[in-house]
């Protein structure tokens, strides 16, 4: 399985590369009133306009200091949108069993944690993140 690795303030997450379309530099995000809380606003790519998701608050942990330098824009079922991220890392060839399951009922989009070359990255079910 091949994942997209990227910083949220000092933690690691990753996502399945099959989930993602591209990774752009941070742009101008139009503001949506009355939007809920998780969507940053709307960003145009390429002509296609999506929704910008604040995965920081979709995954209950702080905002950084840090800016957001990335956007990977992600495929979920017919509909493409973004999430900001502080730092894209790279691209990991993970084998299935390098992946431990978590059992935390309350975070079911967690896939599992995967311990590789003294790092613990998070992998994350975007689907179900979303979903939620």
């Amino acid at each position: 399985m091949q994942v997209v690795v990227f910083k949220l303030n000092d933690e690691q997450f990753a996502v399945e590369t099959s989930r993602v379309q591209t990774i752009v530099e941070s742009m101008t995000v139009t503001k949506v009133p009355k939007a809920p809380d998780y969507v940053k606003g709307l960003i145009n790519i390429r002509g296609n306009v999506l929704s910008l998701l604040d995965i920081n608050l979709l995954l209950d942990i702080y905002e950084s200091e840090c800016e957001d330098e990335s956007i990977i824009i992600l495929k979920l079922e017919e509909e493409l949108v973004g999430i900001s991220v502080n730092q894209v890392d790279e691209v990991l060839d993970i084998e299935e069993n390098l992946i431990e399951k978590v059992d935390d009922d309350k975070k079911d989009y967690v896939k599992g944690v995967i311990n590789f070359k003294d790092r613990i990255v998070t992998l994350i079910d975007i689907d179900k993140l979303v979903k939620n």
